[in-house]
């Protein structure tokens, strides 16, 4: 398990939120070569978002189709969220998705929703679930 440390650049200075653990991982690395990644932080899927794909877009779905919303989401993830990068291809889940990612997926989700079935889904802030 890798430990994740959280900071904020101020003056071109990384400031750890705890330092004392850094130091701490540190030591156990001494002599190691190593790599040193900084990145924004990661947001996950929101709440929101999750109860518009199952309240909404999984919902007019199955109404449109006749399929439940559990097969729904399974067709979507693997017309979707489908990863052939690897010897074995394998379907993403929408929890391991950021917001950015999920918004994607939802809008692929409509727009075939729109082509393939001329159903229109309402975007999140055209309905209230």
């Amino acid at each position: 398990m890798i430990p994740i440390f959280l900071g904020k650049v101020t003056n071109n200075t990384l400031i750890l939120d705890t330092p004392d653990k850094f130091r701490d991982y540190l030591f156990g690395l001494k002599g190691k070569q190593v790599e040193c990644v900084v990145r924004l932080p990661r947001k996950d899927r929101s709440n929101p978002q999750n109860r518009y794909m199952w309240g909404v877009v999984y919902k007019l779905l199955s109404e449109t189709t006749g399929y439940s919303e559990d097969e729904i989401h399974d067709a979507m993830r693997m017309l979707f969220l489908k990863d052939t990068e690897g010897k074995v291809a394998i379907l993403k889940s929408t929890t391991s998705l950021t917001t950015v990612e999920m918004e994607e997926y939802l809008e692929k989700i409509r727009m075939w929703a729109a082509r393939t079935l001329s159903c229109n889904i309402p975007l999140p802030n055209e309905v209230e679930v």
